[in-house]
């Protein structure tokens, strides 16, 4: 038993095949017997198969999802659209790596006042309520948002994404889903050939334009297919949600039964 498992952190560097997904829309979506069937397949071959949550989501709300309500617990979690690069042990609770996370935490800074400042009475966004430590959201009105909050944070040296067309995120410049997985990669030493990256808004656009064996699930923003339409390692499911991972791992055959 290496260091690793030892303290209830798996060590997914040698298993035969690793899904990287998004939650909303993609791991969690689809119906209730397709979510089963995937979860099922991935606990009966856990052996062989690494699990990598890569969301929009806080920590939080992993930990109660998976203790809770089902979900199979991820062995690495990229949370908060790549601010957070953690662990999730056997108790299901989050541990950020500091060696990965130190260069976030520089590129933002004490950029969440200044942002927040800067963006005080913008039309079409309200402030998200959950406290983030290396980024802010808000909740955004199409009909109202005004293009120029955007231009008003990157005079700030910082990156915005606006997701599902109602999320606005305020991120550390260079700070993604994308290049948050890929550093957890190289950390991990994985073969990115065995990775299967999943995503259905364009906050995960950066991880599927990698070049990694990619899905976008059945049912994903229209923008982000106008964006991975003619890059030929994304496959574009039928399928949504679960049914279109499993779509996917059949159609780059990332996965042989023994």
């Amino acid at each position: 038993m290496n260091r690793r498992e030892k303290f209830g952190v798996s060590d997914i560097s040698d298993k035969d095949f690793v899904l990287a997904t998004d939650l909303d829309g993609t791991f969690l979506g689809g119906s209730d017997e397709q979510r089963k069937s995937l979860y099922s397949w991935i606990e009966t071959n856990r052996s062989r198969v690494g699990l990598i949550f890569v969301t929009g989501r806080d920590p939080g709300f992993i930990h109660d999802l998976t203790r809770k309500m089902g979900v199979p617990r991820p062995d690495f979690v990229i949370a908060d659209v790549g601010t957070t690069i953690a662990t999730m042990d056997r108790n299901h609770i989050v541990s950020p790596i500091p060696e990965l996370e130190e260069e976030i935490a520089v590129a933002w800074g004490d950029a969440g006042s200044k942002a927040q400042f800067a963006l005080t009475g913008a039309a079409g966004l309200r402030l998200q309520s959950t406290l983030f430590r290396y980024r802010l959201s808000y909740d955004m009105d199409p009909a109202l948002f005004d293009e120029a909050a955007v231009d008003t944070i990157a005079e700030l040296g910082l990156d915005t994404i606006v997701s599902d067309n109602r999320f606005f995120d305020v991120l550390p410049k260079g700070v993604s889903k994308g290049p948050s997985l890929l550093r957890l990669l190289t950390h991990l030493g994985i073969d990115n050939r065995r990775v299967l990256v999943a995503g259905d808004t364009m906050n995960d656009l950066t991880m599927l334009k990698m070049g990694l064996p990619a899905v976008a699930v059945g049912g994903s923003e229209p923008a982000l297919i106008d964006e991975v339409e003619d890059l030929e390692h994304v496959y574009a499911a039928q399928a949504e949600g679960a049914a279109g991972i499993a779509e996917a791992i059949l159609h780059h055959n990332l996965f042989t039964a023994d």
